[in-house]
């Protein structure tokens, strides 16, 4: 999907994964975060984790994103809660994003591992900005049951992308982290998510019929309103897994 398609489909969600905002409240509890805690989140979107965590928390922190569209919104969003003397958003590829600060407390990056080419190749990148002891928080997709051949092509997921959890717990010791603990989505939320998505294409198709994008992004709406319905309700599962780096 095209970053424009991306900044459509979502342009009335807050938070840019299936994650419910009861969840990420409870995520930042198990987080057991302090006030002056510092986090940098890659491949932030509209910064609803930094917003809301830094208005519950006192955080501290960055949200580095490629697309204006949603950083504006987090600019907005911050602004709103009244947080935006204490986290700021950058517009950059969170993939060779540098940061010269000091390592954080937390280093997240919430359902964008293709930032890193994967998940490996996205935990070496939150691993270098991270303090000792730090968290990494990583959203990534799962397959609740091995799905049929077909639903690759579907969902546009290569094979091997994905594994069961158990496997995605070996990728991660693999890569030496330990998973600590973890907040899955249900099929509310992914329904939620995705779901809520074709109403914003509908009325958008409706109200831009001579957008040179229009035929691409009606097909797009088709596509994946019809791959949720068949495969990716049924079959793929998505978390947030808070994880440490294992002791030498």
């Amino acid at each position: 999907m095209s970053l424009r398609f991306h900044e459509i489909a979502e342009s009335r969600h807050h938070i840019l994964n299936p994650l419910a905002e009861s969840k990420l409240r409870l995520l930042g509890e198990i987080c057991r975060m302090t006030p002056g805690m510092r986090q940098l989140d890659l491949a932030c979107g509209k910064g609803e984790l930094l917003a809301s965590w830094s208005v519950a928390y006192g955080l501290h922190g960055v949200g580095v994103d490629i697309s204006k569209v949603f950083l504006d919104a987090a600019r907005a969003r911050a602004d709103e809660l009244a947080v935006s003397d204490r986290i700021r958003f950058v517009e950059a590829d969170a993939g060779t994003y540098e940061d010269e600060s000091d390592a954080y407390d937390i280093v997240s990056c919430l359902g964008a591992t293709w930032i890193g080419g994967g998940l490996a190749g996205t935990l070496d990148l939150m691993r270098r900005p991270l303090r000792p002891g730090g968290l990494a928080l990583v959203g990534e997709c799962y397959w609740i049951t091995p799905p049929p051949p077909q639903a690759y092509d579907s969902l546009q997921v290569p094979e091997g992308s994905f594994g069961s959890l158990a496997d995605t717990e070996e990728r991660f010791d693999a890569a030496g982290f330990e998973l600590l603990e973890m907040v899955l989505a249900n099929q509310d939320d992914w329904d939620r998510y995705v779901a809520s998505q074709w109403w914003t294409l509908s009325d958008w198709l409706r109200a831009n019929p001579s957008d040179p994008d229009h035929a691409a992004v009606r097909d797009f709406l088709t596509r994946a309103r019809r791959s949720h319905l068949e495969y990716g309700r049924q079959y793929l599962g998505w978390g947030v897994f808070v994880l440490r780096q294992k002791e030498a």
